[in-house]
């Protein structure tokens, strides 16, 4: 069995087809009002119809400010510029009026002709975003329809000098509006692809439709087709868009924004890298002096605690127990030569040889001492030894 859907699934299955088309985002329709009917919200309910069918359509009050200059009544012939969109609570396609103006007058004549070449163009791929040319990100030459004087070349000039002073301009002065502009634009940038540049600029200020209309014109949307070099469109204001904006590599709303889209900020990135250089520098001189101090600390400590450090103490240490072993030895020597002197004085007193000072004699007879008077016979020779000498004596 097939699978079986809601209506509400549905619904929202067709209104995302509907949103998803290119064609139905931004239509201008042509038709005759009827059933006009003013809300008291603000909003404006109308249907717009023609010989062949009807459509429901609805102006929000949002959009009626800018976008209906006049009394919407019926029967009016009108173009309505807006999307299509379904509403899914009661499954209709309705119009949503961004902008109604009335049919036969300038404008309308001109939002016509606009929607045919746009419609022919969509048809032919001119608009294919796949065939779309990428944007050099870093461009030396860049090319510039424009007029030569307005504030577009000068809003240009402006924002290239500030955003990168190296990049050079190349301006092929174009006419802009009036007869003959759409001729010289697609000229100006024939001449300017075919000289090698980076990118290419098209676009002026803001005005009119018809103010606008050189760029709508197809052979200026070709020639953006069939250019080789890149092309940005910066046409008018935000609001407005032209044919070259949908054929352009690029579309930016304005001609300052087109720049700024081309040009990239190369003087900002040469400040934030300064920036980033100061701060290195700055980080970097800081860890070095943290490291010259670090290392100082280490060699102190190392000059501390070093072997030549060491060696020093203990030099320094053998000096000192030199200087004392050198004065305990003195010291020693002294004691000990007091005491060797005291000891031979004490020896001395002691000395046979001191008592012979006073008086006594050393009686010597045949190699024996003399030591008794009944050893001395008559007549017998001995030696008297005195504490200056001996002499020989005879016993009488």
């Amino acid at each position: 069995m097939s699978k079986v859907y809601a209506v509400g699934q549905i619904s929202k299955y067709i209104a995302n087809l509907v949103e998803q088309d290119f064609l139905l985002r931004h239509v201008f329709v042509k038709g005759e009002i009827s059933n006009c009917k003013y809300h008291s919200m603000g909003h404006i309910y109308f249907t717009l119809k023609d010989e062949n069918g009807s459509m429901p359509c609805v102006m929000f009050k949002g959009s009626v400010p800018g976008g209906l200059s006049f009394p919407l009544t019926d029967g009016q012939a009108v173009i309505v510029e807006g999307s299509i969109r379904l509403y899914t609570r009661d499954g209709r396609i309705n119009l949503y009026a961004s902008r109604i103006t009335l049919d036969g007058d300038g404008e309308g004549r001109l939002n016509m002709l606009y929607e045919k070449l746009k419609q022919k163009l969509y048809e032919e791929g001119l608009f294919d975003f796949e065939k779309k040319k990428k944007i050099p990100p870093h461009p030396k030459k860049i090319g510039i329809v424009t007029a030569s004087t307005g504030a577009a070349i000068q809003d240009i000039t402006s924002i290239a000098k500030r955003r990168n002073p190296y990049v050079q301009l190349y301006l092929y002065p174009a006419k802009v509006q009036g007869e003959g502009a759409a001729e010289t634009i697609a000229e100006g940038i024939r001449v300017l692809d075919g000289m090698g540049l980076d990118t290419i600029i098209i676009g002026r200020g803001g005005g009119s439709l018809e103010d606008l209309w050189a760029f709508n014109e197809e052979i200026v949307a070709r020639a953006v087709y069939a250019a080789k070099t890149p092309i940005i469109s910066g046409t008018g204001h935000e609001v407005d868009t032209t044919i070259a904006d949908y054929v352009a590599d690029l579309r930016a709303p304005t001609p300052s924004a087109a720049a700024e889209l081309a040009i990239p900020d190369v003087m900002t990135v040469i400040r934030q890298r300064e920036h980033y250089r100061n701060t290195m520098e700055r980080l970097m001189n800081s860890r070095v002096s943290l490291l010259r101090a670090k290392r100082l600390e280490l060699s102190e400590r190392l000059h501390r605690k070093g072997p030549e450090n060491t060696l020093r103490l203990q030099q320094l240490r053998l000096a000192q127990l030199s200087d004392r072993l050198h004065d305990g030895m003195q010291l020693k020597e002294e004691r000990t030569r007091q005491r060797a002197a005291l000891l031979a004085e004490r020896l001395h007193g002691l000395s046979p040889t001191a008592k012979l000072r006073r008086g006594f004699g050393y009686l010597e007879m045949d190699g024996e001492a003399l030591d008794s008077a009944e050893k001395a016979e008559k007549g017998r020779r001995f030696t008297v030894t005195l504490h200056d000498g001996s002499f020989r004596a005879e016993v009488l």
